[in-house]
């Protein structure tokens, strides 16, 4: 059992936390005449390790993701959720949601489509939460910053806010609240060929090199604000208002969040920074879930297909259930971190 902790720490701190090179740049700056442990010198080996780190676990987890996505074309997608009904046809679309596109913005055109297809309201709305909420990169990157407790719970409970937002959407029979245009719309089966692994590779590699232009300017803003917060925001600042002594600071992170248009890639330096800092767990990650699922540009995007009224109801069922989970995970950092 020993072994086994002492394998995985390793894999945990060496392979996804990446601590060698984290050592590498800052041997190479300390011979520069850098010193690291000055705020400037601190800065600079955060945003170069962070960003490569990331922008590594990034090409290698889309690869991985992609090439599984390739077996789950739009129309594969929709025949497999076709077969489903009540409940089970949530958690279904809810855990499809996690091989597909990174950003709620790639997420929406999917999301048309389902609905044009016919598929249950409730059904595609589980599918649309779930998607940027919880993709499988979400779980190795959150378990290569705060643990694997951390990330399981996390993915966890985000495919439950997306099973039950999508249930209560579809028990408030809200079809009229979509948009006329895709209610009438009709999706048309186009046959799906057999791809061989050659040609999975190929697109798997295409969606590594497309995802990592989308992102890339995202992901450096994101490591630049994390250096800013690790290295030049007191200590005291960050505890005084995210920490223990605010209540609200949940509240206030999701709210934070919304503004902001970034994937899990580009939040998780944030968050990592914060987490150093002395804020909260919960706080953190309302954070990150407020960015990835609730952000201004997504939600402009999403007004296209749907009406004021489900788009509100939307909004509200994804800010309670993002404000219960930091509260949850604020009440037991304790026990997993």
């Amino acid at each position: 059992m020993g072994a086994l902790k002492i394998g995985w720490d390793f894999f945990q701190n060496e392979v996804l936390g990446m601590g060698w090179l984290s050592r590498l740049i800052s041997t190479i700056l300390n011979a520069c005449g850098l010193d690291t442990t000055s705020r400037v010198g601190g800065s600079i080996q955060f945003f170069i390790y962070d960003t490569i780190k990331i922008m590594v676990l990034l090409g290698v987890l889309i690869l991985i993701i992609s090439y599984i996505q390739s077996y789950f074309p739009p129309e594969r997608t929709k025949k497999i959720l076709g077969r489903f009904h009540g409940i089970w046809a949530n958690i279904i679309a809810a855990l499809l949601g996690t091989v597909t596109p990174f950003c709620s913005c790639s997420s929406i055109p999917l999301f048309i489509g389902f609905t044009s297809a016919g598929l249950p309201l409730g059904v595609t709305f589980s599918f649309l939460i779930s998607s940027p909420m919880v993709d499988l990169g979400s779980l190795v990157l959150l378990m290569s910053i705060f643990g694997w407790k951390v990330a399981v719970l996390y993915v966890v409970l985000g495919l439950v806010i997306a099973v039950v937002g999508g249930t209560l959407i579809e028990k408030l029979h809200l079809e009229n609240q979509v948009e006329e245009y895709i209610r009438n719309g009709h999706a048309i089966d186009v046959p799906q060929e057999e791809l061989h692994f050659k040609d999975r590779m190929k697109y798997a590699w295409e969606q590594v090199v497309s995802t990592a232009k989308k992102v890339a300017p995202y992901v450096l803003i994101g490591v630049g604000i994390g250096a800013i917060i690790h290295n030049w925001i007191p200590e005291d600042l960050i505890v005084k208002v995210l920490g223990d002594n605010n209540p609200f600071g949940v509240v206030l992170a999701t709210i934070a969040g919304v503004p902001m248009y970034a994937d899990i890639f580009g939040t998780i330096p944030i968050a990592e920074a914060l987490l150093a800092k002395g804020a909260l767990l919960g706080v953190v990650l309302s954070f990150m879930m407020g960015v990835t699922t609730l952000s201004l540009p997504s939600m402009i995007m999403l007004r296209k297909a749907v009406k004021p009224k489900l788009l509100g109801i939307f909004i509200a069922i994804c800010t309670v259930g993002i404000i219960v989970v930091g509260y949850f995970f604020n009440a037991i950092q304790y026990l997993i971190v």
